[in-house]
């Protein structure tokens, strides 16, 4: 008895003591049977299922993961496993346990098909990215564009745009994204003859990006104008695609349609977005206050952008009081900060936003005022000031901002009276403008629902269905009558 309890006691250390298989290799191997599963039904939506799952395993994929992983998809020795692998740090005595956990699974025979080929170049340039390793990172990236090149598969539609991003991501980190623009309209080029859609999209925004980048608006727009019209085939692009052609808009003097194009790409982006948000915001403030329009408080206050957004709301405030010495004091403090947002441009164009809320005010509060006190109000630090704040005043009332008469000889500003706003156009104006907001919300809903694959198909068919079995049950009844006649 006691032989048997000590061999009881071996058998239990030995199995406690048996390596336990990494949960994220598990999860890994499982997402490489998805996309196998995937490419052989030509089922896309677990592609990109697959994707969405490796964004949340990406952080926890370390070195030796990394390198069981390759060994159990690719064959060893194959070129691109001798290339994958060469980015991977080599295996140390303790890492070779997530190897034997999973030896008896590596077994079986090798995965050859280009969706998980595709899939490793993907998992091994996130991998050297989250390790800082840019310049490798950007040599990886271009092994696995000129792999691409060489298929055409919409299976890898999925996997393709994800390459298309981190190749330029990659680019941009090293300070190369010059040299790869006109791969990229290479690229652009080939998703449009192969009909990849979401590899349209998403090398357009890149090509956006790239030009703006380097501050190339008119080839941007160029550009723009003559791809494929944007069908919105995935929702994070085409937020993308909106900031892009606000910023356009915006440089192109296109207010309007700037704004709604900001405030659109700020609403459609994800929540965990929040730096693209937090940049969407900055951008549509500068932009509603080159308009004339004063940003809600809500605005700044959002959960996480208050920091990010403090300088834009002093500036808001500055524009708001029409305080020009203010204003400058704001735009002088922030200067950094503006430069880095590529906005500093667009601030000085507030200036003569500032003068003319500053004029606007200064009308509403006084019926009658001398020129010198106006441009002491402003604070116009012209050598002749009197003269300026008399051409401001005339241009203010040339374009409308204020309903007041200049008289030039004894230098005054006369103001009218304030009359009824609802007896304006102004009320019908804003609720036109709700009611196109709201009709356009609806569109974009009913354009975003999905129905399942054929199902009107199905519905037809069911119908014929019914149809011939009543035809079948009256021809029945038909030749059961005919068959009691002839008895």
């Amino acid at each position: 008895m006691t032989e048997d309890v000590e061999m009881k006691d071996t058998q239990v250390t030995a199995i406690s003591s048996s390596p336990t298989p990494d949960p994220t290799l598990q999860n890994l191997k499982e997402i490489a049977s998805l996309i196998e599963t995937g490419s052989y039904t030509k089922e896309v939506r677990r592609i990109n299922r697959a994707v969405r799952l490796t964004s949340s395993l990406r952080h926890t994929i370390t070195a030796p993961v990394l390198s069981a992983f390759l060994d159990f998809v690719l064959v060893i020795g194959s070129e691109a496993h001798s290339r994958l692998a060469a980015y991977v740090p080599k295996k140390s005595e303790q890492d070779m346990e997530v190897d034997t956990a999973t030896s008896a699974v590596q077994a079986p025979g090798k995965h050859l098909l280009p969706e998980l080929e595709v899939y490793c170049y993907l998992l091994v340039l996130l991998f050297l990215l989250d390790q800082h390793r840019n310049v490798e990172a950007k040599a990886c990236a271009s092994a696995s564009i000129a792999r691409l090149k060489s298929l055409n598969r919409r299976t890898l539609d999925a996997l393709a745009s994800k390459l298309y991003f981190y190749y330029s991501y990659s680019y941009e980190l090293t300070g190369d994204l010059a040299e790869i623009r006109g791969e990229l309209l290479t690229l652009h080029r080939l998703a449009t003859l192969h009909h990849d859609e979401l590899g349209q999209e998403t090398l357009l925004n890149l090509l956006l990006r790239n030009y703006l980048h380097y501050n190339l608006y008119d080839q941007a727009e160029k550009l723009r104008s003559k791809a494929p019209k944007f069908e919105a085939h995935s929702n994070q692009q085409f937020s993308r695609y909106l900031f892009y052609l606000g910023k356009i808009q915006t440089i192109q003097l296109e207010y309007t349609d700037a704004k709604e194009n900001l405030l659109q790409a700020a609403r459609k982006a994800p929540v965990a977005a929040r730096g693209f948000r937090i940049h969407c915001n900055k951008w549509a403030v500068i932009v509603r206050l080159l308009l004339g329009e004063i940003p809600e408080r809500t605005i700044f206050m959002q959960k996480g952008m208050e920091k990010a957004l403090r300088p834009y709301f002093d500036l808001t405030n500055a524009v708001r009081i029409g305080d020009l010495e203010l204003f400058r004091k704001v735009a002088d403090k922030f200067v950094d900060t503006f430069s880095n947002d590529r906005t500093h441009n667009l601030i000085v164009r507030l200036r003569h936003n500032v003068i003319r809320t500053g004029i606007r005010n200064i009308s509403i509060a006084y019926s009658r005022i001398s020129l010198a006190d106006v441009a002491k109000k402003l604070r116009l630090d012209s050598p002749n000031p009197v003269a300026d704040a008399e051409s401001i005043v005339a241009k203010a009332i040339r374009d409308g901002a204020i309903d007041a008469t200049l008289d030039h000889a004894n230098g005054f500003m006369l103001s009218k009276e304030t009359g009824d706003i609802y007896s304006t156009n102004e009320p019908q104006a804003a609720f036109n403008s709700r009611i196109a907001f709201c009709l356009n919300m609806h569109n974009e809903a009913v354009r975003a629902l999905r129905f399942p694959p054929n199902s009107h198909k199905e519905k037809e068919s069911a119908e014929k269905r019914r149809e011939r079995q009543q035809q079948e049950q009256e021809l029945a009844k038909h030749i059961a009558e005919e068959e009691d006649e002839d008895f």
